[in-house]
């Protein structure tokens, strides 16, 4: 700790000063120069404006999600025979006469759609083999010869794919022959699959509801048998992708343009621009400040300053702000692409806009930070976060070897442990206690080693992690806190910075500050660590 005393001179107190006011909460800094927090008002108005702007996309992408899912549940049930709606998994065929059935059932019902659906929707010519509308196809094995009753087999793995091409109506009520689809011949003893691809046209009109152009779709439709597995078992599927574009002329009687929408965004956009500025001034005036007194301590004192002293001056709330600016800012300007029909990203916009919300949500516990009772549980998870990130890396390991064991051994079996992805959900659930006795009897019926090695396993799974990670985790951070309320009590090592700091005895409200020609950082930025001196040193 450098000795008190030896700090001496205007220079130093004019330094001193400037770090006291660096270090200062917003109602001493008010008092110190008397401004108004105008900025902090813009940061409060910023989280009511980007929310605002969340809850109406999310409005919009709502409207946008249900239509193309609605569509999709319309095509299932148009298109593929006996269709139930609980068995999107399960739905599959084992006859060569259904898988015929199947498909000459489809595209009946895809030629007779005009007189049939209850929707609008209209037909894309010119996309599929040939010129046609709708294209049927089949793949299968360049050879493949099989003789179970001789165990001999002889296959070449290239891919063959055979395709023809279908028109519905060209112009009504002049037909076109397509009865040729009919006589489609299969090759199951080496087919893989049989796929079905079409578009259609649509238009959803809902949107008005939101006082919103129509948007014009176009969903391409797959329709996939698949016999990959050779098992007698052809598994349906129908896949329903959109795309969105600007309708022609639209045209919507008794309303005007509205471009309240658009001015909205354009104002959520020039505020996080600024709130980006005030951040990055902020950030450049706190390191100018630290240079400065790097500066100091090496010319009038030869000392040099810990890295943890520097990282005073950087604060990691403004890196969240200027990330959520940004975010913010580039998911405004996709939004703006989409209401304008020149973009269809939902998804990236969502993502932005909500990653952004959250980010601005999280930066108000900042503000929290300044009363001691809310700063001691931020305190409390700043010291005990490096130990919970040693301990997650450790515990990562075991956790990864039970999900690959899982997934090799209990995959064929079970229902839950099918990928690693599902091995890891199924796995954290029971660390949470949840589908502990689902997950036990789900096990299909198989061997007794394989079901005793599934007992061994979730038993000793479910100890280890409930019993004993779950229970060392929360010490960690409950020893983060004792430690944390026992610093209080106790002498508190003093950083050179701080001890620096504590040598200006001026209060806030004497008027000592005003002399200053340049605030060290932006008001509503997160330069502000601590409330009292004593809340810094609780901090470091």
């Amino acid at each position: 700790m450098l000795p008190r005393g030896r700090w001496v001179g205007e220079e130093e107190e004019a330094l001193r000063r400037k770090l006291k006011y660096f270090f200062m909460s917003p109602c001493d800094k008010y008092h110190a120069k008397g401004r108004k927090p105008f900025k902090l008002g813009l940061q409060l108005l910023k989280i009511v404006i980007v929310t605002v702007q969340l809850v109406l996309f999310g409005l919009s992408n709502q409207v946008v999600v249900t239509f193309k899912e609605e569509n999709t549940m319309t095509f299932k049930h148009l298109f593929l025979k006996d269709y139930d709606e609980g068995s999107d998994d399960s739905f599959a065929i084992y006859s060569q006469s259904d898988v015929y059935d199947h498909i000459f059932y489809a595209i009946d019902k895809y030629l007779a759609l005009p007189e049939t659906t209850i929707g609008r929707y209209a037909y894309v010519y010119s996309v599929g083999v040939n010129g046609s509308a709708l294209s049927l196809c089949q793949q299968y094995y360049k050879k493949g010869s099989i003789d179970p009753a001789n165990d001999t087999f002889s296959i070449d793995p290239h891919i063959i794919a055979d395709c023809i091409g279908v028109n519905p109506l060209s112009v009504p009520p002049a037909p076109v022959s397509n009865t040729n689809y009919k006589n489609f011949t299969l090759k199951f003893h080496k087919l893989i699959n049989v796929t079905i691809e079409f578009q259609l046209k649509a238009i959803n009109i809902q949107t008005i509801i939101n006082n919103e152009i129509p948007d014009c779709y176009t969903f391409f439709i797959t329709i996939v048998l698949d016999n990959k597995a050779h098992s007698g078992k052809v598994k349906i599927s129908l896949e329903n992708q959109a795309s969105i574009k600007q309708c022609r002329d639209p045209s919507v009687s008794g309303q005007a343009e509205n471009y309240a929408r658009l001015a909205f965004d354009v104002a959520v956009a020039l505020i996080c621009m600024l709130s980006l500025l005030l951040c990055g001034r902020s950030i450049l005036r706190g390191i100018l400040l630290q240079h400065e007194f790097v500066r100091f301590l090496k010319d009038s004192l030869s000392r040099k300053v810990c890295w943890a002293d520097r990282l005073e001056f950087i604060n990691g709330w403004y890196i969240l702000l200027i990330i959520s600016d940004i975010l913010t800012i580039t998911g405004t300007i996709v939004k703006i692409g989409i209401e304008s029909k020149n973009m269809s990203s939902y998804d990236l916009c969502g993502i932005l806009l909500g990653t952004s919300t959250l980010l601005v949500w999280v930066g108000v516990i900042r503000y929290l930070t300044f009363f001691q009772k809310y700063n001691i549980l931020i305190v409390t998870l700043r010291v005990a976060f490096p130990n919970v990130i040693r301990f997650c890396c450790c515990v990562a390991v075991i956790y990864l070897g039970y999900c690959f064991c899982g997934w090799i051994v209990l995959g064929p079996y079970h229902v839950k442990f099918r990928s690693l992805s599902k091995v890891s959900e199924c796995l954290f659930s029971l660390i949470n206690g949840d589908d502990m006795y689902v997950t036990f009897s789900g096990m299909q019926s198989s061997g007794t080693l394989v079901w005793f090695f599934s007992q061994v396993y979730l038993y000793t799974f479910i100890s280890l992690f409930i019993y004993m990670v779950l229970s060392l985790f929360i010490a960690l951070i409950t020893g983060a806190y004792e430690t944390i309320k026992h610093q209080i009590q106790e002498p508190i090592h003093i950083t050179d910075l701080h001890a620096f700091i504590a040598e200006c005895t001026d209060a806030p409200s004497s008027g000592m500050f005003r002399g200053l020609e340049t605030s060290p950082c932006s008001f509503f930025c997160c330069c502000d660590s601590t409330t009292t001196y004593e809340d810094v040193l609780l901090v470091n």
